[in-house]
């Protein structure tokens, strides 16, 4: 099995490091990763004429990587284009991702974005997040457990057209997991995304920025600029049941959501035909 990883941190990230030794058991395994942190660029694709910079590091621990300088994406196209010249890959992964993916944030996973691109290409694609966002996260729990439920989805035949699954995990040690649920994507939106740049808010969170391609040296507001950052607030939806991804994750579980690119509300769209929403003119 040809298998393609990639995923929104970036090349160097712990998370894929984690997820190449899962997988590498399984087939043969290609790494076309951004070569720097690309969150929350969705399915979002490197445009406007400039030079994409590539770079082939060659075989590292049963594995080839190769860094583009783009959106997850983009790197997918780039790997059907100019690396599986042959054919395409027979699977798409794309994690560990340093963070959750679970409810509405779903709608701007970069993770999420490239497996989204593999099933609009007709290859099946798995996202795998663990919920932690710190560089040093620990992908423990993640790599005893994802073997075995990697299995499961493979053998499910439940892909199809447009289909990809998004794989959530708490950040609990391997004991504390209570097992695995199949969820639907949770509602929720976040509030006061814009704060007013905080040098110290990052220090207090140990949140490193060089992880995030931000480079304090960087960091200077042109004339008349003020500098802002975005963060926000998570807010839950009261409409949310136990079923929901993120509210499953936070209890113990790990929440596996089978997504489709095709979002079309078809139960709504019938209900419009029969109340005679189509006319003739």
């Amino acid at each position: 099995m040809k298998i393609l990883v990639t995923n929104d941190d970036g090349y160097s990230a712990r998370g894929i490091k984690s997820l190449v030794n899962i997988l590498t058991k399984y087939g043969e395994v290609t790494v076309v990763a951004p070569k720097t942190h690309q969150s929350g660029t969705s399915m979002a694709v490197t445009l406007g004429f400039r030079p994409i910079a590539v770079r082939d590091l060659g075989e590292i621990d049963g594995a080839r990587w190769i860094y583009v300088d783009a959106t997850p994406a983009s790197c997918v196209k780039f790997a059907i284009d100019n690396v599986y010249t042959d054919g395409k890959p027979d699977l798409v992964v794309s994690g560990i991702n340093h963070g959750a993916n679970a409810a509405t944030a779903a709608c701007y996973s970069g993770t999420l974005g490239a497996a989204e691109e593999a099933s609009l290409n007709g290859i099946p694609a798995i996202g795998v997040s663990l919920d932690n966002i710190r560089k040093d996260a620990d992908f423990s729990g993640v790599e005893a457990l994802f073997p075995s439920l990697f299995e499961r989805i493979m053998a499910s035949g439940a892909f199809g057209v447009g289909t990809y699954f998004n794989v959530n995990f708490p950040d609990l040690p391997v004991a504390e997991i209570k097992g695995v649920r199949l969820a639907h994507m949770g509602l929720g939106h976040w509030e006061k995304e814009f704060q007013k740049w905080d040098t110290d808010y990052f220090s207090r969170r140990k949140i490193d920025l060089e992880a995030y391609n931000v480079h304090w040296e960087d960091v200077v507001p042109g004339q008349e600029e003020e500098l802002y950052f975005m963060v926000g607030t998570f807010v839950d939806d009261d409409r949310n049941d136990t079923g929901a991804d993120h509210r499953l994750v936070k209890d113990g579980y790990v929440a596996v959501t089978i997504h489709n690119f095709d979002n079309t509300d078809y139960a709504r769209m019938e209900r419009l035909k029969a109340d005679g929403f189509e006319y003739d003119y």
